[in-house]
């Protein structure tokens, strides 16, 4: 029974993985296809790959999920495997129905809110004080990191191009976008990819075949590399289209600002902080900044507020779906 409920979280894990690629894919290349800096299937191939890279660079991110959000080390071997199987689930719920309306809400936090609510509902533990520290304060910061940085670079571009031929500049930047969307989908990787390296972890060490503290194996980061890239690959045009079109109309300079800056947050944060911050978090305040350079009422409010409300109801919700999941599934499987 364990082993099979083992290989049942394994595989709903790799399935969050693969929802997180396709629900993230525009969060690497939505601004270079909207800027025309590259074709959506190249896009596409160029972020599977570097997702794929990303996802083999590092396992801080992946710790702090398998053993800093909550711990089952109090409860039955099966009861452990439901309550990450339930989490899950809460997870998977909230990013396909974000993906349904076209919001690029946090995989991120949904993972770590489905995590929160089940710990609640079976009264494990719960670590509040880690998941303040680099869950909830770097929520808060990182869009206005994201945001400020972005304006304040685009504001310096613009004055270093302020007597440049137009149509030539923006060729360039078209050209250097291809760096930064391939900077951004590896820190999609870097940061996205080990989440799901923590949740399967944290599965193995509940079945008995790990013991908390041990190293990531090379399967579990080869397998989930490999989800999120043929995600990624999937494509996510709803979101795509919401994140490059609809919050501002972007030109090749402003794309490439936005990319820059949300990548070197997101490396940041997975080497120096060891903090699971969400990509699309970061990468959407970075288009509003670099559009707030424009104007204020160049960047669509409404579809922002919007896309604020999915983001303030990510983890609550995603919490409430596996904490309702855990009621039904524990009584049947325990």
């Amino acid at each position: 029974m364990e082993l099979a409920l083992v290989v049942i979280v394994v595989a709903f894990a790799l399935g969050f993985d693969y929802t997180n690629g396709f629900h993230d894919a525009a969060n690497a290349i939505a601004t270079s296809v909207s800027t025309r800096a590259l074709t959506p299937r190249v896009a596409l191939i160029m972020a599977a790959v570097f997702n794929l890279v990303g996802a083999l660079l590092g396992t801080q991110v992946a710790t702090t999920i398998a053993e800093d959000i909550i711990s089952i080390g109090s409860v039955s071997s099966e009861e452990a495997l439901i309550i990450v199987l339930s989490g899950l689930i809460g997870a998977i719920t909230w990013n396909l129905i974000t993906w349904w309306l076209g919001l690029p809400s946090s995989s991120t936090h949904a993972l770590i809110g489905g995590l929160t609510g089940v710990g609640i509902a079976s009264g494990v533990t719960v670590h509040w004080d880690a998941i303040l520290d680099k869950v909830v304060i770097p929520m808060i910061f990182s869009p206005l990191v994201g945001f400020s940085l972005a304006f304040g670079l685009m504001v310096g571009v613009l004055w270093l191009v302020r007597n440049s031929a137009p149509a030539r500049t923006m060729r360039r930047f078209r050209l250097a976008q291809t760096a930064s969307a391939a900077a951004m989908a590896l820190g999609h990787g870097l940061q996205d990819a080990q989440k799901t390296m923590g949740v399967i972890m944290l599965a193995l060490v509940a079945g008995g075949f790990y013991t908390q503290g041990d190293a990531i194996p090379l399967w579990v980061k080869l397998s989930a590399a490999g989800a999120i890239s043929l995600g990624t690959y999937a494509g996510g045009w709803r979101i795509m289209r919401t994140l490059g079109r609809k919050i501002i109309e972007l030109d090749p300079a402003r794309g490439f600002v936005a990319e820059s800056v949300a990548a070197s947050v997101l490396y940041a944060s997975a080497y120096w902080l060891h903090a699971p911050i969400s990509t699309t978090h970061t990468i959407t305040s970075a288009i509003m900044g670099v559009g707030a350079t424009k104007r204020l009422s160049a960047v669509r409010w409404g579809v922002a507020k919007n896309i604020g409300a999915a983001w303030v109801l990510t983890i609550p919700m995603a919490a409430l779906v596996a904490a309702c999941v855990y009621w039904i599934l524990n009584p049947i499987l325990t």
